[in-house]
């Protein structure tokens, strides 16, 4: 199985160098990582180009010049350009513990999508993060004191909890993972989406209507969320209709997806 490694990033230079540098710690690396940007600056392709010959999967670097929020259609332009069987979904403010990758790959089963936890960081707790090789321990302070607990790596315990923790994790693309094939079949993200809000969960919500099930990792596959602003929430109660439209009418293929962006 290959594993495509998915960043999507915009304008955060200092925090996608502090990303790489925990994908080039890997324990098992990736057997490609693709950089996708949100039409930044030449800061962002800088910092990939100094990566390049550091990982040994190299990194392909995919562009879109920038509109507003459009998460979906970059996710799906990088999709497009993988050559891997199984894709991990990252946010480019997300940084990996060393066995992320192996986790993920322990845990893919044909018929799933995984959900992964993030572990948000304060200001100060990032700035300590940035600066540092070393990933926070547990009971690193900075981090609200409901979520230490899942810097603890103990895969014995996601396998006990998983199904359990479908009920209490929420779905977010910051950490996810998808067998490429499902993601091709559901034609990816819906780029009708506009702005910020339930892209994510009205994907996986067309994957579950076409039989394709969730499994949740606690305690492994960890990654810890950088600080930032928050995006606006404007369109957040347009998108959720459109998500649970989703889940009423049972469809498992959005219109204009990732088909578009393809090699013909």
């Amino acid at each position: 199985m290959r594993t495509s490694l998915v960043i999507v990033t915009y304008e955060r230079p200092a925090a996608l160098k502090r990303v790489l540098a925990s994908v080039g710690a890997q324990t098992q690396a990736p057997d490609e990582v693709i950089v996708a940007d949100d039409g930044s600056g030449p800061a962002m392709a800088a910092v990939v180009e100094a990566f390049r010959k550091r990982l040994s999967s190299g990194i392909t670097f995919v562009r879109q010049e920038h509109s507003g929020f459009r998460a979906g259609r970059m996710r799906n332009l990088a999709i497009a350009r993988c050559t891997g069987d199984y894709v991990l979904l990252l946010d480019g403010d997300m940084v990996l513990h060393p066995l992320f990758v192996a986790d993920h790959a322990r845990a893919a089963r044909p018929g799933y999508w995984t959900q992964g936890v993030r572990i948000p960081l304060d200001e100060a707790a990032t700035q300590r993060l940035l600066r540092s090789r070393r990933i926070p321990s547990p009971w690193t302070t900075g981090v609200d004191l409901r979520r230490r607990p899942y810097a603890l790596h103990a895969p014995r315990l996601t396998e006990k909890l998983g199904r359990a923790a479908n009920a209490f994790v929420a779905i977010k693309s910051c950490n996810q993972a998808f067998w490429r094939a499902d993601l091709l079949q559901a034609n990816g993200f819906d780029e009708d989406f506009a702005g910020w809000g339930a892209e994510d969960k009205e994907l996986c919500a067309r994957l579950t209507n076409a039989g394709i099930r969730r499994q949740t990792l606690v305690f492994s596959a960890i990654a810890w969320h950088l600080a930032h602003r928050p995006a606006s929430r404007a369109a957040v109660r347009a998108n959720q209709e459109r998500w649970q439209e989703t889940v009423r009418s049972g469809r498992t293929r959005c219109a204009r997806g990732i088909d578009q962006h393809l090699p013909h």
